[in-house]
């Protein structure tokens, strides 16, 4: 009778594994690898080695606290030389004394996350069980069976391994960006990604069955949308807050990256982290599933509607000197971020495969929760409400209607032509470069198309027809040239009169300092022409001085300057609106590497921003950070106050770890200059071989 077999040590080999399953970047110390793919370990026994027909090698993998191999979250396979599709399986690879080179694989459908690897090997009547030690299984969307597949490899880099990226912000008329730090493979993000699903309310509720169906995509991006907002008292992420008062936290401007933000949710003991707006809800949530191995994007919608009762009409009131009058719960964003997730929907009808809207901004309630999606972008544009999940609410936010009410001084409301749109220029990174691309395409058909009405039919929604009319008067609000922050600048109401009579008008203009949502603060210049005559088939342009000394004490962290002009004919009573958001821009700051960039070796980068104010900068503070560039983040504050156009400036060395194309990105802060951002592409060559 053969003695026992006795394992000495066991190989789970993570870097080779680690580099043919794009982990690498996770570290060498842990085993993490994507379904539906082989890997590699080393079974080293002692005394003798393993014996084809004499032994019995037999695999255990087990998932979560309860795992049952009925719920998918425990498999027993023995090692084979002719395994099965879609079970888990082990085939021989080579051996070498008594050295044994064993290849696993997962199904394709396999439940992600941290599971427990034993080998039981027995002899005769005797068997002995060893446990080799613990992997993470992620999401695939290099296999063509996962739920996740993306066919092009330039997407699947940019959409699940690119740990840098932009996000768009400013108005429709100004889009501006900033970078981000996603560090989905920086130290302690999987497993701070992996505590999240074990503390989510569905999981404390029923561990087996949250577990078991942790292969589903769909079941996961709902649970992480829910997850990184704190609305349902469910141990989020992140608090939300709108109302420019955040001395106890972080101002959301403040922000450079998820890491930051997903270390201090751990070390707080997963309470949330003070403040977050939409571009950090959706920017954390897209770390978190590219982390877990589900290609995600950060998307822009310009002019968002925010649609509280379901009526597909944004009602807005203004008086008749042009200032906001009562607040509705509708409201306009300047710009609304979720995240698109690609899965397939296997859950619905053929037909809604592809990007999935999932939005972690707390807004309104689905299913009881703060969590919105995931909504096929091809139900949203083709009208399909009924389609799972919130796909009215993600339809408003692109295609509602606006409608202007002006309050006249005897209290009557009259209504205004006015062609402001919602859901303009939707926005996200293009892969492998840094520029913009447009996909409003995939959310709505072209505007005044067949096609589109069709969509509005199906929808039960009547798009008003209050477009351009040709008759008439038509005005709307131009800027001379960029708003740049402490200066002082126009913006002009032009105004043409398409119709063959003379026409006697008022015109009021009034500038606000605005916050993104649609919140306005006090008014930064007004101006009111009583006796305005519009000569027929002339335009004219009526300047509007804005002064920095009446802006820039309630200027938020937004940037941003909301004008509304009101032009009102005398005879027939009748009202035009024009409204712009004029964003004021930050100085930019500058930054140099010094030295040759390559890995492991020390480099230097300069930093400097000129101060573009009439007053002194103070508690100036640059904040640096870069996925493989820096260890963590970098901060300086600078001890000196900066005065009016001189440099804030500093010098920070630092080692890059990884090889490849970075983004070394920089926050400036001070008192009277928040949230001004910077970055600078570099590329880090290998060590020499």
């Amino acid at each position: 009778m053969a003695e026992e077999l006795v394992l000495e040590t066991c190989d789970l080999q993570c870097e080779r594994n680690g580099r043919e399953h794009r982990t690498a970047e996770m570290g060498s110390q842990q085993l993490v690898v994507r379904r539906g793919q082989p890997f590699t370990i080393t079974l080293n026994f002692t005394g003798r080695g393993y014996e084809e027909g004499v032994d019995k090698l037999s695999f255990n993998v087990e998932t979560g606290p309860c795992p049952i191999e009925t719920s998918g979250t425990r498999s027993h396979f023995t090692l084979t030389d002719c395994p099965e599709e879609g079970t888990w399986n082990a085939v021989l690879q080579q051996q070498d004394g008594a050295v044994l080179c064993v290849s696993l694989c997962s199904p394709s459908s396999a439940r992600v996350g941290r599971y427990r690897l034993m080998l039981e090997a027995s002899t005769g009547y005797q068997g002995s069980s060893f446990h080799l030690g613990d992997f993470v299984l992620l999401f695939n969307a290099w296999h063509p069976e996962d739920a996740v597949y993306l066919q092009e490899e330039d997407e699947r880099r940019e959409y699940v391994l690119s740990q840098q990226g932009l996000v768009y912000m400013g108005s429709r008329d100004y889009i501006t960006s900033i970078p981000w730090n996603f560090g989905q493979f920086e130290d302690e993000i999987l497993a701070i990604c992996l505590e999240m699903l074990d503390i989510n309310p569905k999981f404390l509720r029923d561990q087996n069955l949250d577990c078991s169906r942790r292969n589903d995509p769909v079941y996961i991006g709902r649970v992480v949308s829910a997850m990184v907002n704190c609305n349902d008292e469910d141990h989020g992420v992140l608090l939300g807050r709108w109302d420019n008062h955040y001395e106890d936290g972080m101002s959301p401007m403040a922000w450079i990256g998820s890491v930051d933000i997903l270390k201090r949710w751990k070390n707080l003991g997963c309470q949330p982290v003070k403040y977050g707006q939409c571009w950090v809800f959706a920017a954390v949530a897209c770390t978190v599933m590219r982390c877990l191995g589900v290609p995600s994007r950060v998307v822009t919608n310009y002019n968002s509607a925010h649609d509280t009762n379901g009526n597909l009409v944004i009602d807005r009131y203004l008086s008749e000197a042009g200032l906001e009058e009562r607040r509705s719960r509708d409201m306009i964003w300047n710009f609304h971020c979720w995240v698109e997730c690609w899965m397939t929907r296997p859950d619905l009808a053929p037909g809604y495969d592809g990007w999935q809207a999932l939005d972690p901004t707390p807004q309104e309630k689905s299913e009881g929760v703060y969590c919105c999606g995931p909504a096929p972008v091809k139900a949203i544009k083709e009208g399909d409400l009924q389609v799972q999940y919130d796909i009215p609410f993600v339809f408003a936010e692109v295609n509602a209607d606006v409608v202007y009410w002006i309050i006249q001084s005897d209290g009557e409301q009259k209504k205004s032509t006015h062609s402001s749109v919602v859901g303009k220029n939707i926005s996200t990174k293009s892969v492998g470069k840094d520029s913009r691309e447009d996909i409003t395409h995939t959310y709505k058909y072209p505007e005044g198309s067949d096609k589109e009405r069709e969509v509005f039919s199906k929808a039960e929604h009547e798009k008003s027809s209050l477009g351009e009319q040709d008759e008439g008067l038509h005005m709307r609000i131009k800027l001379s040239e960029g708003a740049n922050n402490g200066s002082d600048f126009d913006v002009f109401a032009v105004i043409s009169n398409d119709t063959d009579t003379e026409r006697a008008c008022r015109l009021r203009l009034c500038a606000r300092t605005a916050s993104y949502n649609g919140e306005l603060g006090p008014q930064c210049g007004s101006k009111d022409l009583l006796n305005l005559t519009l000569q027929p088939r002339m335009a004219q342009s009526v300047p509007l001085r804005i002064l920095y000394e009446q802006y820039g004490p309630n200027l938020t962290q937004d940037n941003m300057i909301k004008v509304v002009a009101l032009l009102t004919e005398y005879e027939s009573g009748d009202s035009v609106v024009a409204i712009r958001d004029v964003y004021i821009q930050n100085p930019e700051i500058k930054i140099r590497i010094l030295g040759e960039p390559m890995q492991k070796r020390k480099l230097v980068a300069e930093i400097t921003l000129v101060n573009p104010l009439a007053e002194p900068l103070n508690n100036c503070m640059f904040v640096v950070e870069g996925a493989g560039l820096t260890e963590g983040q970098r901060i300086e504050e600078l001890e000196d106050p900066v005065e009016p156009q001189a440099e804030a400036k500093f010098r920070m060395e630092f080692v890059p770890r990884q090889a490849g194309l970075r983004k070394l990105m920089v926050d400036f802060e001070s008192d009277k200059l928040t949230g001004v951002k910077g970055y600078r592409n570099v590329i880090i060559a290998p060590l020499p071989k």
